[in-house]
């Protein structure tokens, strides 16, 4: 009986690693172009390491206006950020508080914010706690409470894995400083993005840094990203480019969206060295962003390891297109490894 239950208790064991000799590999974008059109606007590498995401592009027949094409754009912007960066500030800052810190074994240092607050005759306790893992926050109504907490329970009300004897008050007078500071870390606005024209056909980063002509749909759609700015004396967010000397091209495209300021790195106004195949002043920029933009004039495939980067992690591919009432539209897919 009791090796039945053991019998069907048992899994099959998951199959070994593959090696790379071992994996079927995509279609090269050789192979694809051979296929002829339409072609994906994203294909992935031979071996894998990336992914895609993206929506439907397939644009009907029968729709007049851009308001009735699929997955229209509907002017809603999600910006992600840590919603407990700026509590400190808005909460605590310039207003009657005590600041408490200890040292966990487990969660690593402590740091404690409490505040007394009277919210329409309802006496509250707001706390703060920072540990290892993150940043926790409530806002603890006092009638709730059988008595009132030391600072050591008022740390496990709003993480049960606190494990210290007490708290001690921070003294320090400039504390206020140094904790705000630290909670706003993460919060960064300024931000850099290359963006590169890749024209019909070209399959290589030698060819597609080369592009020094800008065709009216890309100029339209750097339009769309931002202003086109004189780096000469430029006051804003440089993202990297000289604004001095004119050592990295004389304009470049720039943004200020919702208080962060972003800077493109446009690969056909960053100089074009005549000889250099690989156009390292270009690549040099764009090579060191995190993301960057590909727009396409017309249906040409992008392989993600196409641009022989480190730090380049994601793509959006942009590919220009029109309705039937010939407003201007774009597909859009994006990858990352």
């Amino acid at each position: 009986f009791q090796g039945s239950r053991l019998d069907k208790q048992r899994c099959s064991l998951p199959a070994p690693l593959k090696t790379e000799e071992e994996y079927i590999p995509y279609p090269s974008i050789h192979e694809v172009l051979q296929k002829g059109w339409p072609y994906p606007l994203i294909i992935l590498p031979q071996f894998g390491g990336y992914w895609i995401e993206g929506t439907s592009h397939n644009l009907s027949s029968l729709s007049p206006t851009l308001s009735d094409v699929p997955f229209a754009w509907s002017g809603k912007v999600k910006l992600e950020s840590d919603p407990t960066a700026k509590l400190y500030r808005k909460h605590f800052l310039g207003k009657e508080h005590q600041n408490f810190y200890s040292n966990d074994m487990s969660l690593g240092y402590l740091v404690l914010s409490v505040k007394y607050e009277q919210i329409e005759k309802q006496e509250n306790l707001r706390l703060l706690l920072r540990t290892r893992t993150g940043t926790k926050h409530d806002l603890i109504p006092i009638s709730c409470l059988n008595e009132f907490p030391n600072a050591v329970q008022m740390a496990k009300l709003l993480c049960e894995d606190v494990n210290v004897e007490r708290f001690f008050p921070v003294l320090y007078p400039k504390a206020s400083q140094l904790i705000v500071a630290f909670d706003e870390h993460v919060i960064s606005n300024n931000f850099k993005f290359g963006v590169i024209y890749q024209k019909p056909g070209q399959t290589t980063e030698e060819e597609v840094f080369s592009n020094t002509e800008e065709s009216l749909g890309f100029l339209e759609f750097l339009d769309f990203l931002g202003d086109k700015i004189q780096l000469q004396d430029f006051r804003g967010f440089r993202g990297g480019l000289d604004v001095t000397r004119g050592q990295t091209g004389t304009e470049s495209v720039y943004t200020n969206f919702r208080g962060k300021e972003i800077m493109f790195h446009v690969s056909t106004k960053l100089p074009f060295t005549e000889g250099d195949s690989q156009q390292l002043q270009r690549k040099r920029h764009i090579g060191n962003d995190i993301v960057a933009i590909i727009f396409q004039d017309e249906s040409t495939p992008f392989v993600p390891d196409m641009i022989a980067s480190n730090f380049l992690h994601a793509y959006v591919v942009v590919q220009l297109t029109h309705g039937t009432a010939g407003d201007t539209l774009y597909k859009v897919n994006g990858t990352n490894r």
